[in-house]
């Protein structure tokens, strides 16, 4: 898409934005960089197009990308996770790195517990066994959630939604996040190896940071109670994966609901493809119909505030 007037420049590395956001960008040119978009990509439409801002759905973001263009100013994440942003990158050229906090946080804690249900329920499972003629109700036991222990990594707005569902299942709630400074009604803080000891469901949701990437390796499942349930809507680096697949191989883990992976899209062929006991999706946690909009909105909100002030701060 070429541009055809002088209004500045907003590149969004998708196909689409919802139109809710593009109606809050009437002063500015939107060029879609097209569905999952390579950094040679993005970098040619930076240099051709010279955005002053960058909406984040799909890629990475690199320092590449930033030179390509002389005027960009923000980079403004459609979503919460800006771990694909090179934020030293943009720190270091004074460009402004935003995430669209909450924005899809129903959406991610629904799907965590999408696949909780469907791992301790066996859904897919049972599902193809009923299409392949069987009728598994004399052998089947599904792992009923009343009275057990949910262990949440990370108690922000997805953290909190998820913690809520299960004090309302009768569970008792277990959180470990080092910035959280006080838990809802029903939560007890406790440290990561109380939380792997005790839970029968732990639930991933931190971000991913240098500091925490491959935290659950080998050593990690050991300590985890044995037959427990692991579900990640976070991200994909999190976790070790092939430590992953021996601990559902050998028992360790009672099933894995997976929605982020350390290579996305996720490579093929792949260990957990083969899997049973690994109930997969493609990092669609976020993408329901209102975070669809709740997100660009947040996206194109961030996107307005940064120019707004460096429009201020130039006067």
């Amino acid at each position: 898409m070429q541009t055809t007037s002088q209004k500045p420049v907003v590149l969004v590395t998708a196909a689409d934005l919802a139109p809710q956001a593009l109606e809050m960008l009437p002063g500015f040119d939107v060029v879609f960089a097209g569905k999952q978009p390579s950094e040679d990509d993005l970098v040619a439409l930076s240099a051709r197009h010279d955005p002053v801002a960058i909406i984040v759905r799909y890629g990475k973001i690199n320092a590449r990308i930033m030179d390509a263009g002389r005027n960009l100013q923000v980079i403004s994440k459609h979503g919460s996770g800006i771990d694909v942003i090179d934020q030293a990158a943009a720190a270091e050229r004074g460009i402004a790195v935003r995430a669209a906090v909450g924005a899809n946080a129903a959406a991610v804690a629904e799907h965590a517990w999408a696949l909780i249900l469907a791992c301790a329920n066996s859904v897919p499972q049972l599902d193809a066994r009923m299409r392949a003629g069987h009728w598994d109700k004399s052998t089947h036991k599904s792992v009923e959630l009343d009275g057990r222990t949910l262990g949440l990594v990370g108690l922000g707005a997805i953290g909190r939604r998820v913690a809520a569902v299960g004090v309302a299942f009768g569970m008792t709630v277990l959180a470990h996040d080092p910035y959280a400074k006080e838990a809802p009604q029903g939560v007890t803080l406790v440290s990561l190896d109380e939380l792997y000891a005790a839970s029968d469901i732990v639930s991933l949701h931190c971000p991913l940071t240098p500091e925490n990437r491959g935290m659950l390796d080998a050593q990690a499942f050991a300590r985890f109670k044995r037959g427990a349930i692991l579900v990640n809507t976070a991200r994909g680096g999190l976790i070790d994966e092939a430590a992953l697949a021996g601990a559902l191989a050998s028992g360790q883990l009672h099933s894995a609901g997976l929605d982020s992976f350390d290579v996305e899209p996720m490579t093929t062929p792949h260990p957990f493809q083969n899997i049973p006991n690994a109930i997969l999706s493609p990092h669609i946690g976020g993408v329901s119909d209102a975070a669809y909009v709740n997100m660009g909105r947040g996206a194109a909100a961030n996107v307005l505030a940064v120019l707004e002030e460096h429009a201020r701060n130039a006067a």
